[in-house]
């Protein structure tokens, strides 16, 4: 595996925004329950990888300086919706 750029860093990150937004969406009328329930799951799921990305040594975080407080929030409330 290739070590990721900055600036691919920075797209990753910025993308988490994505399931940090659906996560904290509620479910719509048309949605089912199962349905709000697997989009839920795969944003936590998504959010949790991310989070564990490493550099090509496969130890070292390619995360530096960025703050995972509305990351791990959204974790946090997905888990709960979940629950």
């Amino acid at each position: 595996m290739k070590e990721r750029t900055a600036e691919e860093i920075a797209t990753i990150f910025t993308t988490a925004g994505d399931s940090v937004t659906v996560i904290n969406t509620d479910k719509t009328e048309d949605e089912t329950v199962e349905d709000y329930k697997a989009t839920i799951q795969r944003n936590v799921d998504h959010l949790v990888i991310i989070k564990a990305y490493k550099k090509a040594d496969g130890t070292t975080s390619i995360w530096t300086g960025e703050d995972f407080t509305a990351i791990d929030a959204a974790v946090t409330a997905g888990k709960a919706k979940l629950a």
